[in-house]
């Protein structure tokens, strides 16, 4: 089965999820949004803003073919309890029909309640994991191990 990681991380904790994913046999596809917010106080307030109206970012050179993938996770951080702009931007343009869809959510609460009733509402199907700012935080790379299987 050919397994796929999509992901966007604005503070390193979606690379180090990146990183555990390809050592168990997916391959890798990080989104880079066209417009760029750092990573501080007033970036992280204005993508929290974004993701609080559902905004999409436009991304650059994101290839939507995933039609060889039998198995996909998508990465978000989480942004005012919602997904964040490019990953919606992700979601809108992708066809993740027939597709085993998993996502793997990373915040700084651990906790996730919209991002988590929007899957549960558009992707029925969908299992999601929420692991409390991972960089930080190694165990929680652990929560990992069985949601891969």
């Amino acid at each position: 089965m050919s397994k796929l990681f999509i992901y966007y991380s604005l503070g390193g904790n979606g690379d180090i999820i990146a990183d555990v994913l390809n050592q168990n046999g997916y391959d890798i596809k990080k989104v880079m949004p066209k417009k760029k917010l750092k990573n501080n106080f007033f970036g992280i307030f204005k993508g929290g803003f974004y993701a609080g109206i559902n905004k999409k970012f436009k991304l650059i050179d994101y290839d939507n073919d995933v039609s060889n993938y039998d198995e996909i996770i998508i990465g978000s951080p989480i942004w005012n309890s919602k997904l964040s702009c490019p990953i919606n931007t992700v979601l809108d343009v992708t066809d993740l029909s027939n597709k085993k869809i998993k996502f793997i959510l990373y915040s700084g609460s651990g906790k996730a309640p919209k991002a988590l009733e929007l899957i549960n509402k558009k992707y029925k199907d969908a299992s999601a994991v929420i692991l409390k700012e991972p960089k930080k935080n190694e165990e929680e790379l652990k929560k990992l191990e069985d949601f891969i299987k």
